[in-house]
């Protein structure tokens, strides 16, 4: 059986931009009412990626009038639930946009109602800048950092995004379980995510140990935060950075790979097959790879790509580790997960497959996020 919904039958890659924005709605980014206006005006344009992103933007523009609106009349919360469901419009809206001022123009709307919606509805959440060094230049990557209810020094998780996802829906999904459970969440976007790759430019690289510690060296600055007590964890494609970065940085105190990687190279190799045949079976369109590894074209992406590889790497690892996956995972197979955690070196380590019968079963529990983010925050709560 298939686990997840598909609200486009015949296109994989938009049904899974379906389930990023339903699925957002438990932290109130989004409404199902509103998705599924957005979804009807599409049935008919299944596959053009310029008509999907026209008509987010035309939800995302409405929801954020209502905002405004609210806000005009005094109602501050309610306009602010209304500009955190316009923020993830605009982002999923901007997700198969192809690269040009569109796409800049969707994610910087997507920021500005981002904040105004934390603003009020999560005033927990601060931004945050990580001293980085980009091609010899100081800069900063973007952050969000979530304070849990709690006084004096406390847990941390270092969160980093995967291939296509950003800190303006991580923070929420990853950030607000943990918060309950008394641990801070930085949720950051590191070299080839989100804004630090849509506003800076900086391209991925396969030594994510550098920008994690970079984000560790920031969190151990921090009063608030237990220096002894930071995670590091990444998401999808951050299942590659975040074994790689638990390797070398021996101060992070425990690791979750929110879906497996093992060799990210072979898993594109696959990819760009079902791409160059006219299949849809994949999470991104075809520009994002080449674009997110800041290389011109996709063989001399694929060419970095072969980097990507944590054989030989992660039994280095010694602290307690996580890997978490969905059974019927189409984007990354249930094997790359078992092959990352037989080859991690740490005595303390779980893996985690979510079966169809209980829900999380496809990539990264895409089908019910909620499953994900509840386990990795009870075993975060319970191992760090």
């Amino acid at each position: 059986m298939r686990a997840g919904f598909q609200y486009f039958p015949d296109n994989f890659m938009w049904s899974q931009g379906m389930m990023i924005v339903i699925e957002m709605a438990r932290w109130g980014g989004s409404a199902m009412s509103e998705v599924d206006r957005v979804g009807r005006r599409l049935k008919d344009r299944v596959g053009d990626n310029e008509a999907w992103g026209i008509e987010w933007e035309k939800e995302a523009l409405r929801i954020e009038a209502m905002g405004d609106a609210a806000k005009k009349d005094g109602c501050i919360l309610s306009a602010a639930g209304h500009y955190l469901r316009a923020a993830t419009y605009y982002f999923v809206g901007e997700r198969f946009v192809a690269l040009g001022p569109k796409k800049t123009e969707l994610y910087q709307s997507c920021l500005r109602c981002f904040r105004a919606g934390i603003k009020d509805r999560y005033p927990n959440i601060e931004r945050a800048e990580v001293p980085y060094v980009h091609q010899g230049k100081a800069t900063t990557l973007p952050a969000w950092f979530m304070k849990a209810p709690v006084s004096g020094p406390a847990p941390t998780v270092c969160f980093f995004d995967g291939l296509d996802s950003t800190k303006e829906l991580s923070i929420l999904f990853g950030g607000v379980e943990l918060a309950l459970r008394g641990i801070h969440t930085l949720a950051i976007d590191g070299p080839g995510q989100g804004e630090a790759l849509r506003l800076q430019d900086i391209p991925s690289r396969p030594d994510y140990e550098v920008p994690g510690t970079a984000a560790y060296e920031y969190l151990a600055s921090r009063r608030d935060v237990d220096p002894g007590r930071v995670a590091i964890m990444a998401y999808s494609m951050g299942g590659y950075y975040a074994p790689r970065v638990a390797a070398f940085e021996k101060r992070f105190a425990a690791c979750i790979a929110w879906g497996g990687h093992y060799d990210y190279h072979a898993t594109w190799v696959t990819r760009r097959k079902i791409l160059e045949s006219g299949g849809n079976r994949v999470s991104a369109p075809h520009f994002q790879l080449p674009w997110v590894m800041g290389m011109p074209d996709m063989d001399s992406a694929m060419k970095k790509c072969e980097a990507y590889k944590l054989e030989g790497v992660v039994s280095r690892i010694t602290c307690p580790f996580l890997v978490t996956h969905g059974a019927e995972d189409s984007i990354s197979p249930v094997a790359n997960a078992q092959l990352l955690y037989d080859a991690v070196g740490s005595q303390t380590k779980t893996l985690k497959v979510f079966t169809a019968e209980e829900g999380g079963a496809e990539h990264c529990q895409g089908d019910n996020r909620f499953l994900g983010a509840t386990y990795v925050a009870d075993w975060i709560a319970a191992n760090l």
